[in-house]
């Protein structure tokens, strides 16, 4: 039996026009990055612009690296590495930085996207914690 967003997702051109609004449109940031070792961005939503300050189309093709700084935690990055390296969700917070250098909590979920058990990219959604 199909689950309910199997039955709203439908065919693949009526997906993939409900995805790409649903991304656009979310209130969290959304940044997606490819699979390989260094994880360079592929997408990032205007959302995501809101929450760092970074221009969606100044980020493609860099890492998600551009956001950390002096105050981010290691441990949690390293937590981070490992999910990345064994495949696995991860969620967390960390200090990072907006574009102009302020620094900010951000709460993160990455998770794998599969296709038939490959791992094909990584989306991270993302939101602002409390103040600093």
């Amino acid at each position: 039996m199909a689950s309910a967003i199997e039955t709203t997702l439908g065919n693949t051109e009526t997906s993939l026009t409900l995805l790409k609004v649903l991304a656009a449109n979310s209130f969290d940031s959304i940044l997606i990055t490819d699979a390989t070792s260094s994880g360079k961005i592929t997408y990032a939503n205007k959302a995501f612009k809101k929450l760092t300050g970074h221009d969606p189309s100044a980020v493609i093709g860099k890492t998600p690296r551009i956001l950390q700084g002096p105050g981010t935690d290691k441990k949690v990055i390293n937590r981070l590495t490992e999910a990345l390296r064994s495949g696995g969700k991860f969620e967390g917070k960390a200090i990072n930085y907006k574009k102009d250098g302020t620094p900010f909590i951000m709460y993160w979920r990455v998770l794998p996207i599969k296709v038939g058990g490959t791992i094909e990219a990584w989306i991270a959604i993302q939101r602002e914690g409390s103040a600093i």
